[in-house]
C-alpha cells in the first residue's frame, strides 16, 4: 500500500484517522457554539461511566488535574437528599466504589509493568524497533523498553502533544486569534485589506462544515468571514464608505507554506493544506471537494463575495496588500487556545497544528516560520527542565518522517502538563481521546484487555510503517500511569495488526497492578 494512504487514515485495518485526506482535520460540527468544551467534557464522562472499572474517574481520579472550576454546593450523596412532602419512596442505597481514588506519587513495580507490556511489545507484528516509557504521574522511577537498535523512533502525531504544549506555555488557554479588516488611504477609492491571524479554524460561512468522520466532543465556537463582512460593511457605511478596493495580508507567518521535511506529494496529492497565516475552513475547497493552492486568495473571495452581499461595492480583483499604517475596521476571534488544543489532539488536526507552530515561533521570537517553531519548542521545553534527549522535530502535526523523539520526552512533556505549577497545560490532558470512546480511539480498544476501554487517555499517531499511543492509564488499584508507545518498522501488509497490539499492550496498564 502506498505510504500516503496510510496517512490518509486508510490503514489496513482502515480505522486511523491521523492524516486522513478530507477528514483527518478540522471538525464536522459546522460553528459550533460557546461551551465546546464543557459540552466534551460531559460527554466523556458520560462515556466513562459505561465502564464499571472506571468509576473512579467519577469519584475525583482527575479532578486536581483536569477540573479547574469547583463543583458548586450541594448535597454530595442522592441519599441525602429528603423526597418531597406526601411522596413515598424506597431508600437510596449509597454506591459502593469500584475502585479506589487515584495515586498520583507511587513508585512503579518495573517487573510489574514488564509482565503486563512484554506479550505485547514483543509481538511480530511491531515490527523489529518497538520503545517504550512509563512513569508515575508523579515522580518515581521510570520503566523503559527498546527492543533493538536506536532508542528514537518517528513519533508521526503524537508530535502534537509536544506542540500543543508549548503552545499553551507561550501563549496561555484564553489566547484568541484575531482576523481583522484594515483601511488604509490611496487614490481613489480606499483600500479595505483583509488580515490574516492564523486563526486555524476561520470558517467560509457560520454553516460552514468540513469533513472528519471522526467522532468529537470537543466542538469549540468559530470564527467566519461572512460574519467579518458583515460587520465590515456597517462600520463602513456608518463612516460613509460605500467603494473599496480590496486586499490581503497573511504576512503574520513567514517562510514556505510547505514545510520542506514532508513527502514532496503531501500538498499536491492533498494530505496537508499549504500552511497560511489567513484561510478558511483549513484550506479545503468551501464548494468542491479536496485543498486549494492559494488558501489566502480564496478566502479573501469569499469575504469579498460577503462584502458586496452586504452592500460594499469592490473594485478590481483582490490582490496582496499591507495593513500597515491603517485603520482597523472590524475584527472576529477565534475560541481560546486550551479549546483548539483540546480539538487538535481528539481529532489529531494536521492543519491546525501546524498554525499553532507558527504561534510558537512568532510568541518565543517573532519568528513566523516553521524552523522558528520548532526552534521555540525546543527552548521551551528546556525552560522547563524537559530534556530533548535526542529528539529532533522538523513540524507540528508529526506528518514528517524525519523526525525522531525518544519515549520518555513525550511522558516528561505529559506529566509537565499535569503538574500542579502549571494548570495553564490542563487542555493537554483533557484533549487526549478516551480509549474506546472518543476521537481517534473512538472505534479503538476493542480486542485487549476488558480494562482498557476507559480506564487509557492516549494520542495516537500513524505513518505507513508506524504505531504510536502516548497518554495516561489508571492501573487496577488506581495508580495513574504516564506511557509512550512507539513502534516504526511496522511492515505495511500488517499496519492493522499492529495497532491492534499497541492497543492491547496500553490496554494492559489498565489491567495490571503496577505500582508497589
Amino acid at each position: 500500500m502506498p505510504e500516503r494512504a496510510v496517512e490518509r487514515g486508510v490503514s489496513v485495518a482502515g480505522r486511523d484517522r491521523d492524516h486522513a485526506r478530507g477528514r483527518g482535520s478540522g471538525g464536522s460540527d459546522g460553528s459550533g457554539g460557546s461551551g465546546g468544551a464543557v459540552v466534551g467534557w460531559v460527554s466523556a464522562a458520560l462515556a466513562l461511566l459505561l465502564v464499571a472499572g472506571v468509576a473512579g474517574w467519577q469519584l475525583g481520579w482527575f479532578d486536581r488535574f483536569l477540573d479547574d472550576d469547583p463543583a458548586p454546593p450541594g448535597p454530595e450523596d442522592p441519599a441525602t437528599v429528603a423526597p418531597p412532602p406526601d411522596v413515598d419512596v424506597p431508600p437510596v442505597a449509597k454506591p459502593r466504589p469500584v475502585a479506589p481514588a487515584a495515586d498520583t506519587r507511587v513508585r512503579l513495580d518495573l517487573a510489574a509493568v514488564e509482565s503486563a507490556l512484554t506479550a505485547n511489545l514483543t509481538d511480530r507484528d511491531l515490527g523489529r524497533h518497538v520503545l517504550a516509557a512509563v512513569a508515575p504521574l508523579e515522580g518515581g522511577t521510570a520503566y523503559d523498553y527498546v527492543s533493538s537498535g536506536a532508542d528514537l523512533a518517528i513519533p508521526a502525531s503524537t508530535t502534537k502533544v509536544v506542540t500543543s504544549a508549548a503552545a499553551l506555555s507561550l501563549l496561555g488557554p484564553d489566547h484568541v486569534f484575531t482576523t481583522r479588516t484594515v483601511l488604509t488611504g490611496g487614490g481613489g477609492a480606499p483600500r479595505l485589506v483583509l488580515v490574516g491571524g492564523g486563526d486555524p479554524f476561520l470558517l467560509s460561512s457560520p454553516q460552514a462544515q468540513w469533513g472528519t468522520s471522526t467522532p468529537a466532543t470537543v466542538s469549540p465556537p468559530k470564527a467566519d468571514v461572512v460574519t467579518l463582512a458583515r460587520r465590515t460593511a456597517r462600520a463602513l457605511v456608518a463612516d460613509g464608505v460605500r467603494k473599496v478596493r480590496l486586499g490581503y495580508d497573511d504576512s503574520l507567518f513567514s517562510g514556505p507554506s510547505e514545510n520542506p521535511a514532508w513527502r514532496a506529494d503531501y500538498i499536491p496529492d492533498g494530505v496537508v493544506s499549504p500552511i497560511t497565516a489567513l484561510w478558511v475552513d483549513e484550506g479545503r475547497d468551501p464548494i468542491g471537494y479536496g485543498r486549494v493552492a492559494d488558501p489566502s486568495l480564496t478566502a479573501t473571495v469569499l469575504f469579498e463575495k460577503a462584502l458586496v452581499a452586504a452592500g460594499i461595492s469592490v473594485v478590481g480583483s483582490p490582490q496582496p496588500a499591507s495593513a500597515r499604517g491603517g485603520d482597523d475596521v472590524a475584527a472576529v476571534d477565534s475560541a481560546p487556545l486550551a479549546q483548539i488544543v483540546q480539538r487538535v489532539l481528539e481529532v489529531s488536526d494536521n492543519e491546525a497544528s501546524e498554525v499553532l507552530l507558527r504561534h510558537i515561533g512568532l510568541a518565543d521570537g517573532g519568528d513566523g516560520s516553521f524552523v522558528g517553531g520548532q526552534a521555540a519548542v525546543q527552548r521551551v521545553l528546556q525552560a522547563n527542565g524537559i530534556k530533548m534527549r535526542g529528539s529532533v522535530l522538523y513540524d507540528g502535526s508529526g506528518l514528517s518522517r524525519e523526525n525522531l523523539m525518544s519515549p520518555q520526552l513525550l511522558v516528561d512533556v505529559i506529566r509537565w502538563a499535569a503538574s500542579d505549577e502549571h494548570p495553564e497545560l490542563r487542555a493537554v490532558l483533557s484533549g487526549l481521546p478516551v480509549a474506546g470512546f472518543t476521537g481517534s480511539l473512538a472505534d479503538r480498544f476493542d480486542h485487549g484487555a476488558a480494562e482498557g476501554p476507559g480506564r487509557v487517555r492516549a494520542k495516537t499517531g500513524t505513518l505507513t510503517g508506524v504505531t504510536s499511543l502516548a497518554g495516561i492509564a489508571v492501573d487496577l488499584d488506581g495508580s495513574l500511569l504516564v506511557f509512550a508507545l512507539m513502534a516504526d518498522r511496522v511492515r505495511p501488509s500488517r499496519s492493522g495488526l499492529a495497532q491492534v497490539a499497541m492497543d492491547d499492550a496500553a490496554s494492559t496498564l489498565g489491567a495490571c497492578t503496577c505500582a508497589r
